[in-house]
C-alpha cells in the first residue's frame, strides 16, 4: 500500500507537466496570421447547413467522436481509402452510423478557396464541430 500511496503524488505531478505541455501546443489564434478568416467561413458554412436541417450539426459532432475517439484527432475518419489501405470511414463499426462527410468536404472547399494548403481537415472538423453545437445550442459565439 505504502508503493501505491508514494506512486500517486508523482502521477498526479506527470499529469500536471503533461497537461501544461499540451495545452501550450494549442491556441485558438493558431491561423490568425496564415487563415484570418478561417473561423467566420466555418461558422457561415455550418449556419448554412444547419439552416437546412438542424440534424447535420449531430452528424457532425458524431464525425468527430468517431474521429478522436481512438487515436486521437486526426480527421483520418475522413480518408476514402485504396485496395491497398482500409479506411476508418468505411470500417464496419462508422457503415451506416457516420454520416456529414460531404459537408465537411464542402466546409473545406470554402477554406481551401480562402487559404489555400493552410487549413487541416482536422482543424476544419473540429470547428465546424463547435459551431454546429453552439448553432442548435443557441450557445453565443466568442467574439472573434
Amino acid at each position: 500500500m505504502d508503493h501505491m500511496a508514494s506512486m500517486i503524488p508523482r502521477l498526479v505531478l506527470s499529469l500536471w507537466v503533461f497537461s501544461a505541455l499540451v495545452s501550450a501546443q494549442l491556441s485558438s489564434t493558431f491561423y490568425s496570421a496564415t487563415c484570418p478568416n478561417l473561423q467566420q467561413v466555418v461558422r457561415s458554412a455550418m449556419a448554412d447547413v444547419v439552416r437546412q436541417n438542424p440534424r447535420n450539426a449531430a452528424f457532425i459532432l458524431r464525425l468527430f467522436f468517431h474521429d478522436c475517439f481512438v487515436n486521437g484527432c486526426d480527421a483520418s475518419i475522413l480518408l476514402d481509402g485504396t485496395p491497398a489501405f482500409a479506411s476508418e470511414k468505411f470500417a464496419n463499426p462508422n457503415r451506416n452510423s457516420a454520416q456529414g462527410y460531404e459537408i465537411i468536404d464542402a466546409i473545406k472547399a470554402r477554406v481551401e478557396a480562402n487559404c489555400p494548403a493552410t487549413v487541416s481537415c482536422a482543424d476544419v472538423l473540429a470547428l465546424a464541430t463547435r459551431d454546429g453545437v453552439a448553432l442548435v445550442s443557441n450557445l453565443k459565439f466568442p467574439d472573434l
